[in-house]
C-alpha cells in the first residue's frame, strides 16, 4: 500500500502493539470536527436503533394481541428486534460497496437518513387495536429499514475516522467514536428513564411511548444536515486518483483474497454483540420479568452501566495506542467474565449493589473498542469498508438478532443464562488475542506507513 494512507501498522498479534517508532502528528482542528460530527451522528443513529428495546415490554402490550401469553409476546416483539438485526447485511453490502467506489463521505450521510425517517414512523404508527395485524407488520417494516441503515453506518463510521485520524491517534480515535455509538445507548436509556419517570404506566401505553421515536426521528434528520460538512477522507481520494474504472467489486475480492481476515472479525463480532446484546440492551428486560425489579430503577441501573461503557471505551482506545490492543483485549475480555458472574449471581441484590456491579460489568463492556480497532486493520484501504461491513453485519445479523430469542428460551431452564453466554464469549475474545494479524493475509507495506 502506498505510504499516504492513514493507518498504523501493527506489530504483533491481530491486535497490534502501539506503532511508537512513527512520528506523531497532533489532533488538528478539522480531525475534532471529524470525530465529533462522527461520533454525534453515531449516537442520534444508535439511539434511534436501540430506543425499541427499551419499550419492548410497552410495544409488546400495544402490537399483539391482548389474550398472547406473556412469554409468547415477548418472543414475537424480540423477534421483531431481530430482524432489524437480520436484515443489516443486505444494507452494510450495498452501502459499503458504493463507500468503497463512491466515496465513504456519500454513504455515511445516507445511512442516517435512512435510519432517521423509519424511526419517525414507527412513532406515528397505529397499534394493534386501531388496525389489526396491520400494526406489528408495519413495525417489522420499518425496523428491517433500521437494520439496513445502520448496518452501513457503524463499518462505515469505524472506517471514516481510522482513516482520518493520526496514526498515534488511531485507537483513541475509534475508541472515542464508539463511545458516541454507545452513547447512544446511553441516551435511549436515560429517555426511558425519563418517560417513564414522568409519565405513569396508562400514559406511556397511552401515548408517551411515541415520545422517543419522534425525538430520534426529527434529531436524526438534524444530524444528515450537520454530516454536510464533513470532509471526504484522504485515503478514498488517495484510491479514487489511482482507480481503475473496470475495477472488479470489492466484495469478490473481500471473499477471494480476505476470508481469513472476515473470520477474525466475524468471530470478534460475535463477542461484542454477546456484551452489547446482552449486558446493555436485554438485560434491562430481564431485570422487570425475571428478577421483578421496578422498571425505574432497572432503567437507572441500565443507564449508569452505559455510562461506564461508554467512558470504557475512550479508555479502551487510549490504553491501546500506548500498550497495544493485545494487552488490553486480555485485561478487557478477562475481566468481563468475572464481573458478568459478580453482577448476574448477585441479582436482585440492593438498588446500591444493583447499580454498581451493573456499572463495574458495563465499564468492562468497553472492550468492544478493541473490536473496531483490529477490525479495520484486518482489511487493505481498497476494500475495506466492504470487507468490515460484510464480516461485522452477517456475524451481528445471526448472533446479536437471535441472542434475545435464545435467552428467552434459555432462561426457562436457567436464571444465569445471561452470565453463562456473556462468558463463554468473552472467553472467546480473549482467545482471539492472540491472532496475528498476518494470518488474516493483510500485510500492510512498511512500518511507520499509513495504510
Amino acid at each position: 500500500m502506498s505510504s499516504s494512507s492513514s493507518l498504523p501498522v501493527p506489530t504483533d498479534a491481530a491486535a497490534g502493539a502501539p506503532p511508537s517508532s512513527v512520528p506523531a502528528r497532533p489532533l488538528t482542528r478539522r480531525d475534532y470536527q471529524t470525530l465529533a460530527l462522527s461520533a454525534l451522528g453515531g449516537t442520534l443513529e444508535f439511539y434511534d436503533f436501540v430506543i425499541y428495546v427499551f419499550f419492548a415490554t410497552v410495544l409488546g402490550a400495544l402490537f399483539f394481541p391482548a389474550d398472547m401469553p406473556d412469554w409468547l409476546r415477548m418472543l414475537q416483539t424480540f423477534g421483531i428486534f431481530a430482524a432489524g438485526y437480520l436484515a443489516r447485511p443486505v444494507g452494510g453490502i450495498v452501502i459499503a460497496h458504493f463507500g468503497d467506489t463512491l466515496g465513504r463521505k456519500r454513504m455515511f450521510t445516507l445511512s442516517i437518513f435512512l435510519m432517521a425517517a423509519p424511526t419517525l414512523v414507527i412513532g406515528l404508527l397505529p397499534t394493534y387495536a386501531s388496525i389489526g395485524i396491520a400494526a406489528p407488520l408495519l413495525l417489522l417494516l420499518m425496523r428491517v429499514l433500521q437494520g439496513a441503515a445502520i448496518g452501513g453506518e457503524m463499518p462505515g463510521a469505524w472506517v471514516f475516522v481510522a482513516e482520518h485520524v493520526p496514526a498515534q491517534r488511531y485507537g483513541l480515535g475509534v475508541g472515542t467514536l464508539t463511545a458516541g455509538i454507545t452513547g447512544g445507548i446511553l441516551v435511549g436509556s436515560l429517555v426511558a428513564v425519563w418517560i417513564n419517570a414522568t409519565y405513569s404506566p396508562q400514559a406511556v401505553a397511552d401515548f408517551a411511548w411515541r415520545i422517543p421515536f419522534v425525538l430520534g426521528g426529527v434529531f436524526g434528520l438534524v444530524s444528515v444536515y450537520l454530516r454536510r460538512f464533513l470532509h471526504e477522507t484522504p485515503v478514498f481520494q488517495e484510491l479514487a486518483e489511482r482507480r481503475n474504472s473496470a475495477r472488479e467489486l470489492p466484495l469478490k475480492t473481500i471473499l477471494r483474497e480476505h476470508r481469513a481476515a472476515c473470520v477474525l472479525v466475524g468471530l470478534l463480532t460475535w463477542v461484542l454483540a454477546a456484551a452489547i446484546v446482552v449486558v446493555v440492551l436485554y438485560t434491562t428486560t430481564y431485570l422487570q420479568k425475571v428478577q421483578h425489579i421496578p422498571a425505574t430503577l432497572a432503567l437507572q441501573a441500565n443507564a449508569f452501566a452505559t455510562l461506564t461503557l461508554t467512558l470504557g471505551c475512550v479508555l479502551v482506545g487510549w490504553a491501546v495506542d500506548r500498550v497495544g490492543a493485545r494487552a488490553v483485549m486480555l485485561v478487557g475480555w478477562g475481566g468481563l467474565v468475572l464481573t458478568s458472574y459478580l453482577f448476574y449471581t448477585g441479582l436482585p441484590g440492593t438498588p446500591t449493589s444493583l447499580v454498581l456491579h451493573y456499572g463495574l460489568v458495563g465499564l468492562f463492556v468497553g472492550s468492544i473498542a478493541t473490536v473496531p480497532i483490529v477490525g479495520v486493520r484486518a482489511f487493505p484501504p481498497a476494500v475495506r469498508f466492504s470487507g468490515l461491513s460484510f464480516a461485522y453485519n452477517m456475524s451481528y445479523a445471526v448472533f446479536g438478532g437471535l441472542t434475545p430469542i435464545i435467552l428467552t428460551l434459555w432462561l426457562q431452564r436457567d436464571p444465569l443464562a445471561p452470565a453463562h453466554y456473556v462468558a463463554a464469549l468473552a472467553l472467546l475474545g480473549f482467545v482471539l488475542a492472540w491472532v496475528p494479524l498476518s494470518s488474516t493475509g493483510y500485510r500492510p507495506a512498511a512500518k511507520g506507513g499509513r495504510g
